[in-house]
């Protein structure tokens, strides 16, 4: 843990201690070590959220958002980032040895502008940037509506370097350039 807070400012101890303080704290409050799948049940069983059974071709856990799932208000805004931050921890817990790094596929096919939720999207970020830095090695926007578009640029700001993470594609680009034939997830087939 202390490598990936070292690495994400530059080696510089006295920031990395400072950061990684503010992580454990989070963590603490947040309740991260008590999150179970029982404890985020009701909102996992929309699958908007879900840890793909099989790595990537690059043998990297994988993060599948349906984004098209997100209700804003559907549920309490803490059961949301309860589910992110499971989802996270779930997918780090797959790492294989060697590994630092996930892969997050965010499915924008279906998504309407009632799907877009800011105020969670802060959260995530800030989620990414503060507590996991350095474990994302990608985020693929898949087939992304005339819509995103003009939100991404809203959003962009607020993710400072990890914007350069992402790539927006297809799902038949995901299908054949990020998975085995009999690895694709399904909703991908």
């Amino acid at each position: 843990m202390i490598l990936w807070y070292l690495k994400d400012r530059k080696y510089s101890v006295k920031d990395a201690v400072s950061k990684l303080s503010k992580a454990i704290r989070w963590r603490h409050e947040f309740g991260v070590s008590e999150l179970s799948e029982e404890s985020i049940k009701s909102v996992a069983e929309t699958r908007k959220a879900y840890v793909h059974d099989f790595l990537d071709v690059n043998g990297r856990p994988v993060l599948i958002v349906d984004a098209s799932k997100h209700i804003p208000g559907e549920f309490e805004q803490y059961e949301d980032e309860k589910l992110c931050v499971f989802m996270i921890e779930k997918a780090l817990s797959k790492l294989p040895s060697g590994k630092q790094e996930i892969l997050a596929v965010i499915d924008l096919r279906g998504f309407r502008t009632q799907n877009a939720d800011i105020k969670f999207l802060t959260f995530v970020f800030d989620a990414l940037y503060y507590y996991y830095p350095r474990r994302l090695s990608q985020v693929l926007f898949v087939d992304a509506p005339f819509i995103y578009r003009p939100v991404w640029e809203l959003i962009k700001p607020l993710v400072k370097s990890y914007a350069s993470l992402v790539r927006f594609c297809s799902a038949k680009t995901v299908k054949e350039e990020y998975f085995a034939a009999d690895t694709v997830p399904p909703n991908f087939k």
